[in-house]
């Protein structure tokens, strides 16, 4: 699932308290899947590195299943569990859907302490913590090898690697992205800006923000987050851009107040109110630049490629109004995604079959997420940038068919396909931090006489004492 929703939904609600509604939902839709039992055959090998015996009679339950609503989505979901049960005829997978939100912060968090998550639970690249916290998932470095999963060779080590711990591994990829820099292509041409040519530096966002607000008609050149979490997190990618640190390479200590943090927030001050290109109103969150964007009324933010299928899918925006370029600076870009883990207790047979299962729909170049001519077929979208952690010949093929197959021009993301940027993990304890510095970019965007030392200094003080209580 590449929903832009889902993903920023856990952001935006990271702080929700969990409710007793949510815990006795939970409870109702677990399963049991520790050790054997029905529906869990000891046929096969014992060997964990060996794939599953197609003999072998399982039963495994997977939660985040495409709802009603998408039809298209579903259809794809059973059209993969026919072409899986042609080599395992055996494995039968129970999909969850989940009311809402896949992924709701206080759901996921009541899952995991009920233990009620199923089999195989989708989780984010930030939720390894937690979920280890919990005892919620089995370690599969055993299982995972280049006979269970034949392209792991070609998968960008970071994207594996982001769901090790201490040398072990807890889960598989299934989507992932980067930060780059959106830009609405209507407004770059009339501003008299090339839109194949977003900018590459903070000077030439400042410049190119002038003039798009310069058109006036209540449109904001720029666009920034500075409430729900959202404001740490672009906080954090803006750092990354320019070669800088949130957390130090202990983990334990701040590491963003320095030259570098004062220059993203100094940056931000002097748009706002020097240029008065960033517009009047503040404090947004996940979903605010996106409308603003969408109806021709801002220029620019930092945003990751899949938040496009949601203006188009969401908010009646054109895939053709829209463009992306690396995240200003290029030092460094924030990197994201989610991924599968698999509960803790579950027997061997179970673990094989899921692995399986996420190999052929998540990990397969031209097999279910990846099979860019259905997706046109159903007239989903192909041709955004991510995910894509292919390397090699896999990746060649895979860009390959996603041109081959496009649904939108995919020349709009030229200039972010052309010009990579190394990713960075978040920081640990992500939420938390984020919600720190979300009073230094409110305070910057809010506040004309803003004193920018002092927000550094005392978001610098309250993230030390978060990473102090790891």
């Amino acid at each position: 699932m590449r929903s832009a929703g889902f993903r920023r939904t856990r952001r935006a609600s990271a702080v929700t308290l969990v409710t007793a509604l949510a815990l006795t939902a939970l409870a109702s839709c677990g399963t049991s899947s520790s050790g054997g039992g029905k529906g869990d055959g000891s046929e096969g090998s014992s060997d964990p590195s060996a794939p599953l015996d197609r003999k072998a009679k399982v039963t495994i339950s997977i939660d985040c299943m495409p709802p009603a609503a998408k039809a298209a989505e579903l259809r794809e979901w059973n059209e993969d569990i026919k072409t899986f049960n042609k080599t395992y005829p055996n494995v039968t997978i129970n999909g969850k859907s989940t009311p809402g939100q896949c992924l709701e912060p206080p759901r996921f968090t009541a899952m995991l302490k009920a233990k009620s998550q199923p089999d195989v639970f989708y989780a984010y690249f930030t939720d390894l913590e937690q979920v280890l916290d919990n005892n919620g998932a089995e370690d599969i470095s055993a299982y995972v090898t280049d006979r269970t999963v034949p392209a792991l060779k070609d998968i960008q080590p970071q994207v594996v690697d982001v769901a090790r711990k201490d040398g072990k591994l807890y889960a598989l990829p299934t989507s992932n992205y980067t930060m780059g820099l959106m830009i609405n292509r209507k407004l770059f041409t009339q501003a008299g800006l090339d839109p194949d040519q977003p900018p590459a530096t903070w000077d030439a966002v400042r410049e190119a923000s002038k003039k798009i607000a310069a058109l006036g008609k209540g449109i904001a050149g720029y666009g920034e987050y500075s409430a729900g979490n959202n404001g740490g997190w672009h906080f954090t990618a803006a750092q990354y851009g320019l070669g800088g640190e949130v957390v130090d390479s202990t983990g334990k200590k701040a590491a963003f107040n320095d030259d570098t943090g004062k220059q993203v927030l100094q940056q931000l001050h002097d748009m706002r109110w020097e240029d008065n290109s960033m517009g009047q109103t503040q404090l947004l969150k996940w979903g605010d630049l996106q409308k603003q964007i969408a109806s021709d009324k801002l220029g620019m933010f930092l945003a990751a490629p899949d938040d496009i299928t949601y203006m188009v899918q969401q908010l009646g925006a054109t895939y053709e109004n829209f463009g992306m370029g690396p995240i200003p600076g290029a030092e460094g870009t924030l990197f994201g995604g989610n991924n599968y883990m698999i509960k803790k207790g579950s027997s061997p047979n179970r673990i094989k079959a899921a692995i399986a299962w996420l190999n052929f729909k998540n990990l397969t170049q031209g097999k279910g997420q990846f099979d860019w001519a259905r997706t046109k077929a159903d007239q989903l979208p192909v041709g955004l940038p991510q995910p894509n952690f292919f390397l090699g010949t896999t990746k060649t093929k895979d860009d390959a068919q996603r041109v081959a197959n496009a649904t939108m021009p995919v020349e709009n993301f030229k200039a972010f396909m052309d010009n990579p940027v190394k990713g960075k993990a978040e920081p640990p304890k992500a939420q938390e931090i984020y919600k720190i510095l979300d009073n230094a970019m409110s305070g910057v965007l809010t506040n004309r006489n803003a004193d920018i030392d002092k927000l550094l200094s005392t978001a610098e003080q309250q993230v030390n004492q978060v990473l102090a209580n790891q």
